[in-house]
């Protein structure tokens, strides 16, 4: 997973490059598949069910195109979010990236020329969309700022299928330089107030009086204090009317604007009940979970982590701050861990908290990445879990199921998974239908540690 000014999907020392796999250094620190269609037992010729499968998810992957395309000014695009699935109800953009599209190619709209930066464009909808526009030419500059691996990945495929060269887009993370200079300002309002407030402290210097600054989101995703942010940390804020659930926000930078320290990163010591990890430092970047305190789950995980891991090779997938991988480097000295996700301030955050709070001689590796893509087939003796179960705004399993399969891949035999999730997800029958067993090794009112092993 990503750090600062880590490439993609790039380990730390004796990690994997460039998707390849190589032995750790000692010392050194640092989905439940959906089928296409069914083929049916004994009829047929040899092999049709396989053919059919590979022709229902050929219409599958037609209609999915067909059904997500945005329609712009600048043209229409076939957009997918990353990785993309056939059968996957999810779109690449939503209203809120209509509205702010067609306010944009509205008269008197703000102009798209210059440097334009556009911050937190989930999949790439707006910058695929703006890298046609007739004024984002060579004299401009078009950058896209995010923190997701995936949603940049996402943005590569969508930009490639609507025919713009590779470079037509800067491509920039939460954890690199903003543009110095920057002219217009779309903001797409993350799930994340905090996240928000970091990216308006990090490109604030980049104002000037005549930059223009457009916001967008849900209703439902700005609130008073949205907009209280926009006012203390860019200047005068006002609001549209709100189309199909969608509003916009505008501000006027103020150069006199007295703004205070951003407060990102956070860093907290960890309780007296969190086992191994009892008072070492957390430290937690913006929009990474359990931002000021430990959450209840990943206390309840710390208490029926494996032991007894000698020289294991440990992967923490879906690491964000790192605490659960810090917990094994401390208990488990000789273990090498592996902490991986998709977003750049989770990794990053990884990274500081095992700089502040790991013993010597940790051997620890870094990287962001796809979950598992990058990790070679049985490479792994442990894999340790708390999977998200929502995308943005959306409600959806299919990271879950994604992650539990890849860590089955990359498992040596007789490794296991050890995952935490809220009771009501029912992860069980997931671990079951991957694995073939399941057990649970801890649990709590509102929260349960499955084990499952590869056979």
């Amino acid at each position: 997973m990503r750090g600062a000014g880590a490439g993609h999907g790039a380990w730390g020392p004796g990690g994997c490059a460039a998707g390849r796999w190589f032995p750790a250094e000692a010392g050194a620190a640092g989905s439940l598949g959906r089928r296409g269609g069914r083929g049916r037992r004994g009829h047929g010729a040899p092999g049709q069910g396989a053919r059919d499968r590979e022709a229902g998810r050929g219409r599958s992957a037609s209609l999915n195109l067909t059904m997500n395309r945005l329609t712009t000014a600048w043209g229409t695009f076939a957009l997918t979010r990353f990785p993309d699935h056939p059968r996957d109800p999810l779109r690449a953009w939503d209203a809120a990236d209509e509205y702010l599209l067609r306010h944009l190619a509205e008269p008197g709209a703000p102009a798209v020329a210059g440097t334009v930066a556009v911050a937190g464009d989930r999949w790439g909808a707006l910058v695929t969309a703006l890298a046609g526009h007739p004024d984002t030419g060579p004299a401009g500059e078009l950058a896209q700022i995010t923190d997701s691996y995936l949603g940049r990945e996402a943005t590569r495929a969508n930009l490639a299928r609507a025919g713009h060269a590779e470079d037509r887009v800067r491509l920039l993370t939460t954890r690199d330089a903003p543009p110095e200079r920057v002219d217009l300002l779309l903001v797409r309002v993350p799930k994340s107030l905090a996240l928000l407030e970091d990216q308006l402290h990090r490109l604030a210097p980049a104002l000037h009086a005549g930059t223009a600054v457009v916001g967008t989101g849900m209703v439902k995703e700005i609130h008073t204090s949205t907009l209280t942010l926009f006012e203390r940390l860019v200047g005068p804020t006002r609001t549209s009317l709100a189309v199909r659930k969608a509003r916009l926000i505008h501000s006027t930078p103020d150069p006199a604007l007295r703004r205070p320290a951003n407060p990102w990163p956070l860093t907290y010591a960890l309780p007296g009940d969190a086992p191994a990890v009892a008072g070492r430092t957390v430290v937690n970047h913006a929009g990474v979970f359990c931002a000021d305190r430990l959450d209840i789950g990943t206390r309840l995980f710390l208490r029926h982590l494996p032991t007894g891991l000698g020289g294991a090779r440990v992967l923490d997938l879906g690491c964000g701050n790192g605490v659960v991988g810090l917990a094994v480097a401390v208990a488990e000295p000789g273990a090498e861990v592996i902490l991986t996700d998709e977003s750049y301030q989770a990794v990053a955050s990884a990274r500081e908290t095992f700089r502040a709070s790991a013993p010597p001689g940790a051997k620890a590796r870094f990287a962001v990445g796809d979950g598992t893509a990058d990790v070679p087939d049985g490479s792994v003796d442990v894999v340790l879990n708390n999977p998200p179960f929502h995308s943005h705004q959306a409600l959806t399993d299919a990271t879950a199921r994604r992650m539990f399969t890849g860590a089955r891949r990359v498992l040596r035999r007789g490794g296991e998974l050890r995952v935490v999730g809220n009771r009501h997800l029912g992860y069980h029958v997931a671990l079951r239908r991957v694995f073939g067993n399941c057990e649970v090794v801890g649990s709590d009112p509102k929260f349960v540690v499955l084990r499952a092993v590869k056979r």
